[in-house]
């Protein structure tokens, strides 16, 4: 399965409903996939991100608010606050995912998708939430 992919779709749809200003709905998400030709693997993977996040959004960044010294969430660029988040969700609540394996997927997303000052300040930020979660 294409994992760095539903990663990235997990990131697209973050970002969307974080934008809007909304909360996860079902037609979002068909309107999302509508013109995508991807696997129903990659699809199910991105899903279970976005859900998950969703569902523990103010626990996630209340443990990101902490693990980011100096730092509101709503001041970081919203492409870095939603890696943040599924990275986030992923090491706190998926046991079946090493966090290193998360934290390097979200640096290499950050890297794709956001500035060059990100890579540092994602992993900084995962790095320590993992240690206080201890996940690392």
């Amino acid at each position: 399965m294409k994992r760095r992919k539903a990663r990235e779709y997990a990131l697209q749809i973050l970002f969307q409903i974080d934008f809007k200003g909304e909360t996860l709905n079902s037609r979002d998400l068909d309107a999302f996939w509508y013109d995508k030709k991807e696997n129903t693997e990659v699809k199910k993977f991105a899903g279970e991100l976005v859900r998950g996040t969703m569902n523990k959004l103010n626990e996630i960044d209340s443990m990101i608010g902490k693990a980011a010294e100096n730092w509101v969430l709503k001041r970081m660029s919203a492409v870095d606050r939603n890696i943040l988040r599924f990275a986030a969700y992923e090491i706190l609540y998926r046991t079946d995912i090493p966090s290193a394996v998360t934290i390097n997927e979200a640096i290499e997303i950050a890297k794709k998708f956001s500035s060059a000052e990100s890579a540092p300040f994602i992993n900084g930020v995962l790095d320590r939430l993992a240690k206080d979660a201890g996940k690392s």
